[in-house]
């Protein structure tokens, strides 16, 4: 027979045709099949917001491990957090495996690398104890009493969207961490998932203001009557901005998220670089005595630390006028912080970061006898246990984080914060990108967070000896100088506060 045969070529063209069109159908049918079922699913935003496309980013995700040590950044070079940071909370949040295997890739010789000291009798398992209660405000009409340890920094309803302050409101009550509103008021969401919660008030004072835009007390008693509103946090700075109020853009100032606010609709929310009624180390005592008389509840202040001689006015006025005049926490937050949108010369350039900061302040703080009565609360890319575990060691109480939960939401850095364009929909205010993030699966995943979190931290002060993270002091870690060697953060740092006899005992 020959092949050459015209009635054969014209048979095997049908055949390939036929093929080529059931392959197509075939096609078709499993694209269809894929865009169903990735906007029906609720478990990942990207896919239910980007249908088929979206599963290219997982494809990707997983080739990356293959391809980045030849072609992109490794683990630990990206910023602001690297692969291995990010990592670590999308492992946590998702209650997954977080142990690695043959070796670490974090390089130990860098200077400000900081190293754990084990001990050589470690805390056994039926020795540890439970993350000890602290009582925040004990002189107050209604002090705050918690066990808490990582909490939620402030992300207000606005910077955030409707279903991630849910999730993070859910997530916190089903965790028993707080949820720190942010400057933006007090929204129905925040009430929603029963989350103790820390009311901001920021410099224009939303949900606060009277229609002049000043502290309005009938207000304050208004939230304070909240059994969930647990303290009053006043935000003189923040980490990516110091010096420069909030900035909302107008595209994200909702009908629903003004009202709140108390601003017009679509138009820029943006908040006085400080508070026009705040112009002294006594004006702010004066203030915290304000809100305090009229909530009867705890109150403190947030500020990121830059000059600090005003610190020893501060302290110095507390114990002229006697400490119960002394805020009730002060909440450090670092140079180095995340906003939504913020001018680059400040986020780059302005401010200490929380390396410095924290444990300067906790000096003050041990200088003028007031460690005991001022909670001290850390707050700046504290995403990670030895993060958290630093802070402790340096003279915090509390830890708290905003991008990190932001991770836990599936927050991929894609750096849109600003844009209304949240491929995950944490940050935007565009339903359909809000529709990928499911409140109630997110919240069971901000809840693992936060007891991973607690729990490596634990095992890292078990290993240095002690029975549980607040025992943690600064001769538990080093930190390695210019010369690759390291010396212990006692030595580096004055003692924030002396060792008690049982912990030297315990860690020799």
């Amino acid at each position: 027979m020959n092949l050459l045969d015209g009635g054969f070529m014209v048979r095997a063209l049908e055949i390939v045709s036929t093929l080529f069109v059931i392959a197509l159908g075939l096609l078709c049918v499993s694209v269809l099949v894929m865009y169903v079922v990735d906007v029906t699913q609720t478990r990942q935003a990207i896919r239910r917001n980007y249908p088929v496309i979206g599963r290219f980013r997982y494809v990707f995700e997983t080739l990356g491990a293959f391809f980045r040590q030849y072609f992109f950044a490794m683990d630990r070079e990206e910023m602001p957090f690297n692969r291995a940071e990010r990592s670590w909370v999308y492992r946590a949040a998702k209650d997954l495996d977080n142990t690695t295997a043959f070796g670490s890739t974090r390089t130990l010789s860098p200077p400000g690398t900081i190293l754990f000291v084990n001990c050589a009798f470690p805390t056994l398992g039926t020795d540890a104890a439970e993350v000890a209660a602290v009582t925040i405000g004990s002189g107050c009409r209604t002090p705050y009493t918690t066990r808490s340890l990582f909490n939620i920094s402030g992300m207000s309803f606005g910077a955030i969207s409707r279903p991630a302050v849910q999730a993070l409101s859910a997530g916190a009550a089903r965790s028993g961490c707080w949820l720190n509103t942010g400057e933006g008021g007090l929204s129905p969401y925040h009430l929603a998932g029963g989350a103790d919660l820390v009311f901001q008030i920021g410099t224009a004072k939303y949900g606060v203001r009277d229609e002049r835009g000043r502290l309005s007390d009938a207000k304050l008693r208004a939230l304070a009557a909240h059994p969930q509103v647990k303290m009053f946090e006043i935000k003189l700075s923040q980490g990516a901005k110091p010096g420069k109020g909030g900035i909302l853009p107008g595209l994200k100032v909702t009908a629903e998220i003004a009202a709140i606010r108390c601003i017009p609709p679509g138009e820029d929310s943006i908040s006085p670089n400080r508070h026009p009624d705040i112009n002294s180390v006594a004006d702010l005592l004066d203030t915290v005595h304000r809100v305090r008389e009229v909530t009867g509840k705890p109150v403190g202040f947030k500020a990121v630390i830059g000059a600090y001689g005003w610190l020893d006015d501060l302290f110095a006025e507390i114990n002229r006028r006697g400490v119960q005049s002394a805020p009730d926490f002060i909440a450090i937050d670092s140079a180095d912080g995340g906003t939504g949108a913020a001018p680059m010369s400040l986020m780059d350039y302005m401010g200490l970061p929380i390396k410095e900061s924290l444990p300067l302040v906790a000096d003050k703080l041990e200088e003028y006898g007031l460690k005991k009565r001022i909670r001290l609360i850390a707050s700046g890319k504290l995403i990670t246990p030895a993060e958290v575990a630093w802070a402790l060691c340096v003279g915090a109480d509390f830890i708290s984080s905003a991008r990190g939960f932001m991770f836990a939401l599936g927050c991929i850095q894609a750096l849109h914060c600003n844009k209304n364009t949240c491929p995950t929909g944490i940050t935007t205010h565009n339903p359909r990108l809000q529709k990928g993030l499911n409140p109630t699966l997110k919240s069971e995943r901000v809840a693992s967070y936060v007891r991973n979190m607690v729990y490596e931290v634990g095992v890292i002060a078990h290993s240095c000896g002690v029975r549980e993270p607040r025992q943690l002091r600064r001769f538990h870690a080093r930190i390695v100088g210019d010369d690759g060697y390291s010396s212990a953060l006692q030595d580096i740092y004055a003692p924030a506060e002396a060792p008690s006899t049982d912990v030297i005992s315990r860690t020799g």
